[in-house]
């Protein structure tokens, strides 16, 4: 077994371990909305639930050099944000949403996603996504780095509103063969539903 301390690793260095052996990671899709009404979508692989009562999620928007990104900027000037499912029928649009973008310009406009209005919160939605939350902002704190200069912000949403396809949807439980969610690995790699298994809680 090798022992290795973090600290004496680069943050390029601990990214590696983490993302290559906390695998897989479910895929948020995230739309936000700038103040000018530009609509923001991008992937993030930190993410997660925190609660079912309340229904909370969670997701870390890394920073980029102590400067938030659009997401988070977005989510912190309007309280709302919207998290889509990535399943295999998106995954290559929401690929496209990774492009680093001006601040003025819109990643819809690299996909064939729809977007469509939400019911609880303003900022859109996208229709081709098969499970979608509209979240409103619970908490925002900033990790990470120094007190001074974050390196991320971690986000916790409150879900607002559910959005199901009506396809993958059966007595209050989500068919998981017909959402087909993809999730990350390491690097450019990315995986499917693959062999499953039950276990009995003792």
């Amino acid at each position: 077994m090798i022992s290795v301390n973090p600290e004496n690793l680069s943050e390029r260095e601990n990214y590696k371990f983490l993302t290559g052996s906390i695998i897989p990671r479910p895929i948020a899709l995230i739309t936000t909305q700038s103040q000018s009404g530009i609509v923001n979508a991008a992937p993030f692989s930190f993410f997660n639930i925190v609660s079912s009562n309340p229904p909370m999620l969670s997701v870390s928007v890394q920073r980029k050099k102590g400067v938030h990104k659009d997401t988070a900027r977005n989510a912190l000037e309007s309280g709302e944000f919207v998290v889509h499912i990535t399943d295999e029928d998106i995954v290559d649009d929401v690929n496209q949403t990774a492009a680093e973008l001006p601040p003025g310009e819109s990643e819809l406009f690299l996909t064939k996603f729809t977007a469509i209005a939400s019911e609880k919160v303003a900022v859109p939605g996208l229709q081709e996504a098969k499970v979608r939350f509209e979240c409103k902002l619970e908490h925002a704190i900033p990790l990470a780095g120094s007190k001074d200069n974050p390196g991320c912000d971690l986000l916790i949403g409150r879900i607002v509103c559910y959005h199901i396809d009506e396809g993958i949807y059966h007595e209050g439980r989500i068919d998981q063969f017909g959402l087909k969610p993809v999730a990350r690995l390491a690097g450019q790699t990315y995986t499917k539903l693959g062999e499953l298994f039950d276990l009995k809680r003792p």
